[in-house]
């Protein structure tokens, strides 16, 4: 047997793949003509496959991608491949969760307004300083400050999406006391502590019910622009959105739009139809909106899963075992 890699790996990395693929033979191709050749009698590959290396492919079986999002990377000769494709996903999952609910305290405690607040020295608490509760009295009724600071046990979080990183979203977000609810298109039980799980056609339900929208969902031909104006009209108009699942699945326009119109109350996104958002966009200017450069899968153990998942499946492939993290190239995921 033999594995082709390309473009090729650093020395430290290789001899650890050199070692858990025992018996089958390792090429880490420096150059495109060197994966080239190396294919004509591959068995599995790890790296970006291109048409023209697929095409020279004669015996090829497993596909292994560095990455977890496959927009990028299908193309229909590869979905018409008899060829098994895995993927990266799961790597990222408590990561991007902690960043979601993140969000979730900033905009329920007003973080992000008592933020930009402090570069000015600006006391100000939001509801007003007037409607600050006395010592001599207590809070003996409801305020304006204490109805704009929310309690995330009396809220509930919607998640578009509940594989990996949406279980974990949820997860975190039931050890807050708050109301889970989630839609997916494939998945069978909600998870342990889900209020509610539908189908994608539920959709306006999730949105209606929600006060925080969540988009775990991955890019594929399904879910691409599938947040416009509507799906904004259909959420609760003191709801937030947030997306850290891809760019392509939220129309920007369509969301400045429903921010201007006061249709939602504000939005977090770490992912963009253009990345880097151009400095001119009007998403910039918004005081209830935060945005962060893509950053949520990142942390120091993302390079050691990505290896350990890695190896794990060259072993399996040897071993004739079940791979992890089989996709189903026509739908991305």
């Amino acid at each position: 047997m033999k594995l082709v890699i390309h473009p090729p790996v650093e020395a430290a990395r290789l001899e650890k793949i050199t070692a858990a693929a025992g018996p089958m033979q390792v090429v880490n191709a420096a150059t495109e003509a060197e994966a080239v050749a190396a294919l004509a009698d591959a068995d599995a590959f790890f790296g970006k496959i291109t048409p023209p290396l697929l095409a020279v492919a004669r015996r090829l079986r497993w596909v292994q991608t560095a990455t977890a999002s496959l927009e990028h990377y299908v193309f229909p000769a590869l979905v018409d491949h008899p060829c098994t494709l895995t993927n990266m996903r799961g790597l990222f999952s408590d990561n991007i969760a902690d960043q979601v609910m993140g969000y979730v305290i900033c905009f329920a405690r007003n973080l992000h307004i008592y933020i930009r607040n402090q570069m000015s020295a600006k006391w100000a608490p939001v509801g007003g300083e007037a409607e600050r509760v006395g010592f001599a009295t207590g809070p003996a009724h409801v305020t304006a400050i204490d109805r704009a600071h929310k309690n995330l046990a009396d809220l509930t979080l919607g998640v578009i999406g509940l594989g990996a990183i949406g279980s974990e979203i949820a997860r975190r977000a039931l050890a807050f006391s708050m109301r889970v609810v989630g839609v997916d298109p494939v998945r069978e039980a909600a998870p342990e502590g889900v209020a509610a799980l539908w189908r994608s056609e539920r959709l306006p339900d999730l949105l209606g019910q929600s006060d925080f929208v969540v988009i775990a969902a991955p890019h594929t031909p399904r879910t691409e622009k599938l947040f416009r104006r509507p799906q904004f009209r259909q959420m609760k108009r003191d709801g937030f959105f947030i997306n850290i699942g891809r760019g392509a699945i939220v129309d920007l326009t369509d969301l400045v739009a429903a921010l201007e119109a006061k249709e939602i109350a504000g939005a977090a996104l770490d992912v963009f139809e253009t990345e880097p958002l151009p400095a001119g966009h009007p998403l910039w200017r918004f005081e209830n909106v935060i945005l962060t450069p893509h950053v949520a899968g990142y942390s120091p153990r993302i390079a050691e899963r990505h290896l350990g998942l890695l190896l794990d499946n060259v072993r399996r492939f040897v071993a004739g075992e079940p791979l992890r993290n089989v996709v189903n190239k026509a739908e991305w995921f």
